[in-house]
């Protein structure tokens, strides 16, 4: 397997390193009937409520694809419901007692930093390097949509 690997672009080593690890994180999460989607929008929730929108978009998941969290949150106690007092056609959303203290087990757990850093030689350089790559790619990607067609 090494010598095909030794073929592949950065980016497709990247993006299977990014799915394999997703896999083992989603696991591990599953045991605490979560998906990593669901643990997104628990860290974006904080103690505040926010629309679905909100959730969305801090979380940096497809509206439509967030109501699906949202159902499964719900279904598992993680959060509540209940409608906007200033727009009765939203729904605002809360994380509960439950969801709470599962985000901050999941959060305290170090597991998703363990997940990699077993595989690596040098964990504080490989962070180094993805947060220079995402700062470097986000940067271009922003310039490209503020850019003037």
């Amino acid at each position: 397997m090494a010598a095909e690997l030794d073929d592949w672009s950065l980016g497709r080593l990247l993006s299977t390193a990014a799915r394999l690890v997703e896999h083992d994180w989603n696991a591990w999460l599953a045991r605490h009937d979560l998906t990593h989607a669901g643990f997104l929008a628990l860290h974006t929730l904080g103690p505040d409520a926010l629309t679905q929108r909100q959730l969305a978009a801090g979380s940096q998941i497809e509206e439509q694809t967030m109501g699906r969290v949202l159902d499964r949150l719900e279904r598992t106690g993680h959060i509540t419901r209940h409608r906007d007092p200033e727009d009765r056609r939203r729904s605002l959303v809360q994380r509960t007692e439950q969801g709470h203290r599962t985000y901050e087990a999941v959060r305290t757990s170090g597991i998703s930093d363990r997940l990699v850093e077993e595989a690596l030689e040098d964990p504080q350089r490989f962070r180094a390097d993805l947060v220079r790559l995402i700062e470097r790619i986000g940067a271009a990607d922003d310039h490209d949509h503020h850019e003037a067609p």
